[in-house]
């Protein structure tokens, strides 16, 4: 039987839900909203089908990068090392009002989950705001943590859509060693913040060969349990640099991973666990360029994913159905790049001189104004 991406990633969603939920049913007031939003969510389906029966596939989800600055200098970053991120002053970057349109046709669409990253997402709170006037949606918030000030623990309170994810590596150790001295302490600090006003956050784990041992312990996640914590993402790292290949777990580790998230998911029914890309093994292939997700960066460009940032279409200019619609998208979905074998956590990453070439070839209607978008 062949597979069905509307399918996989329809029962996707509802899991996410179901686990969040289930998570959440300490706070009446996050609990009272999931079950609202999956009411919402159902609708959403609806919407995605009825396109998908129309010769139109819509994904579920999107991912925002609504700011290309960030105030730390993470080790291996992947953002920093190509460009998407830097210490200029952003130039040319989305608006909050475009950022409120691109939301509402996202929900016109049937997109039910947006993940706002950065650069350090916190760093637009008029972008933020706007995301919290959508109850519809579920914005992660893809975040370091050191910007959690209490402007944000109170619209955060006020906004059960907007759901914080912290970004650690570990232990104090870990993380102050690739992320700064004293930031473990201040994600900690925000983690408490959030957890005093019952509000639901989750935690992000780039997972390497150097910190593989820790963070699927139950020491490790006690610790976040403790803490308040009702979700993990673990995302394979994606080595940046010839000299980072060490740290991208090899195809052993993979194996691991997967069945680590699988025990979680059984044993402890009080957090919610993700795996990225771990959770596409079944996919049949990468879902990104719009098969499950797509990207839209700090300017507007369309990319088929944060680590693969190539765009032949900028929202600016036109809609996310024709977005979704791009050469680009169709390309990479037609010609087979996204079921390729990989080492790592991203294929378009690792098979990049690849997607240029689908950029470059004569052979494709491009726009004339194709560029990479960095």
């Amino acid at each position: 039987m062949a597979f069905n991406i509307q399918s996989y990633m329809t029962k996707g969603v509802a899991r996410v839900i179901r686990d969040a939920a289930r998570a959440t049913k300490a706070s009446p007031a996050q609990r009272a909203y999931f079950t609202g939003f999956a009411k919402a969510a159902i609708k959403a389906t609806a919407k995605r089908r009825r396109s998908e029966r129309g010769g139109e596939h819509i994904p579920p989800f999107l991912i925002a990068s609504i700011t290309s600055a960030c105030n730390l200098h993470c080790a291996g970053c992947y953002s920093r090392a190509g460009g998407a991120c830097s210490d200029t002053a952003p130039v040319k970057q989305l608006t909050a009002e475009e950022w409120d349109k691109i939301f509402t046709e996202a929900e016109d669409l049937g997109i039910s989950f947006i993940l706002l990253a950065g650069g350090e997402p916190l760093l637009r709170y008029d972008v933020i705001k706007a995301a919290a006037a959508h109850p519809d949606i579920l914005f992660p918030i893809f975040t370091n943590g050191t910007y959690m000030q209490e402007i944000f623990v109170q619209l955060l309170d006020a906004h059960r859509n907007l759901i914080p994810i912290i970004s650690l590596e570990g232990d104090a150790a870990e993380t102050d060693s690739r992320r700064g001295a004293g930031v473990y302490q201040k994600v900690n600090d925000a983690m408490k913040a959030l957890a005093a006003r019952g509000i639901a956050f989750g935690v992000s784990v780039t997972v390497t060969t150097e910190n593989l041992n820790e963070v699927y312990t139950d020491a490790f996640l006690r610790g976040l349990e403790t803490l308040g914590c009702k979700a993990v993402i673990y995302v394979e790292y994606v080595p940046v640099t010839e000299e980072s290949k060490h740290l991208a777990p090899g195809e052993a580790a993979q194996a691991r991973m997967l069945r680590e998230t699988k025990r979680l998911r059984k044993e402890n029914k009080k957090m919610v666990f993700i795996s990225f890309p771990g959770d596409e093994k079944s996919s049949g292939g990468c879902v990104a360029a719009g098969r499950g997700f797509f990207h839209i960066n700090s300017h507007g460009g369309a990319e088929p994913c944060p680590f693969s940032p190539y765009s032949d279409i900028n929202v600016k200019d036109t809609s996310l159905r024709a977005a979704l619609a791009s050469p680009l998208f169709k390309a990479l979905q037609t010609q087979g790049l996204l079921l390729d074998d990989h080492i790592g956590g991203c294929t378009l990453y690792m098979n990049k001189e690849k997607v240029e070439a689908i950029l470059a070839e004569k052979s494709v209607s491009f726009p004339q104004n194709i560029k990479k978008e960095i």
